[in-house]
């Protein structure tokens, strides 16, 4: 593996070694030593170009606990400020002997760029580029489904075929949605959106998703998971929805709502939680919400893709370095 830019054109091969490797990293991390040496002598470099702090700190964390030394490098204070071109930094990046560069960026796109300009000879891992993607959520939220549906000793080489998802709430902006619609359709799911219209693309005829516009709706058919997305208020620029009331009381998941899913319904959400409008504290800290799952297995999923992309081809079966 090259780069991890979208789910979109992730093979189901390759998003179960993902997976299956993230299983690994995840063992080591309930040893007292947690460290392993595995990326010794790399330089990972976070390069964001927009506000994060879940996402950044744990691809840091990441990288640490690979033994990489990392970079954060954030365009706030930066040259990016006094009008740098994206270019520009990732030739500063290449002068530096960045090995992998983890990026964010608010225009869609702007990692694919960077892996195939020629600019940089890093791997790039695309951390969120505008509305368009963001595949280690994708794949963390995947991890945590298969952990809840087969246990974490039987998940290995398993994919989530008939496991049904509903995804809620602010489609439209969240490139955590559509990273999860393609990836979950590779492993099988059946994925339903759930959203007033205003919220949902112009245009899903190609997405492999049902549609609903009444969460009533969705959970009278009992989802495997409910993935309950933030209402990304920064992102709008007219009014979407008459207020967050009527929003918390149509499409947001409360206490009779939680009551009302499968025993076996598990909640989830990306974060950062918006509580009180897409959910209710009860539902955000029920014992069915697996949102701290989530925040622990995305650090042994991005351990897996940094592993993957800076020594995966290097060592074979027992660890033996390969060059």
């Amino acid at each position: 593996m090259r780069h991890l830019l979208d789910t979109r054109t992730l093979s189901r091969e390759d998003a179960i070694r993902i997976l299956d490797v993230a299983e690994d990293m995840a063992d080591t991390q309930g040893r007292e030593v947690r460290k392993l040496p595995t990326l010794r002598g790399r330089t990972v470099v976070n390069l964001f170009f927009e506000d994060s702090t879940r996402t950044r700190i744990s691809f840091e964390a990441a990288a640490k606990r690979l033994s990489a030394d990392v970079i954060n490098f954030s365009a706030k204070g930066s040259s990016v400020s006094k009008g740098e071109s994206l270019k520009d930094t990732a030739q500063t990046l290449q002068a530096m002997n960045a090995d992998a560069v983890v990026v964010r960026h608010g225009a869609s796109g702007a990692p694919r760029t960077l892996a195939t300009s020629g600019w940089i000879d890093a791997g790039v891992v695309n951390a969120g580029d505008g509305m368009h993607e963001h595949p280690t959520q994708a794949l963390l939220d995947a991890f945590t489904m298969r952990h809840r549906r087969y246990g974490a000793e039987a998940s290995r080489g398993r994919d989530l075929a008939g496991y049904r998802v509903a995804i809620v709430g602010d489609i439209l902006h969240s490139r955590v949605a559509r990273s999860n619609v393609w990836l979950l359709d590779t492993l099988g799911a059946e994925v339903t959106l759930v959203a007033p219209p205003t919220l949902l693309p112009q245009d899903v005829s190609q997405w492999p998703v049902r549609v609903a516009y009444s969460l009533d709706e969705a959970i009278a058919q009992g989802p495997d998971a409910v993935m309950m997305l933030r209402i990304q208020l920064e992102r709008m620029s007219a009014a979407f929805f008459p207020s967050e009331r009527e929003y918390s009381r149509l499409w947001g998941l409360d206490p009779v709502r939680l009551r009302a899913l499968p025993d076996d319904t598990i909640v989830m959400h990306p974060g950062p939680m918006n509580r009180g409008l897409e959910i209710s504290a009860e539902a955000a800290d029920s014992p069915r919400a697996t949102v701290r799952e989530q925040v622990a297995n995305g650090v042994s999923v991005r351990m897996a893709v940094l592993y993957l992309l800076l020594a995966g081809e290097r060592h074979d079966a027992d660890g033996k370095d390969q060059r």
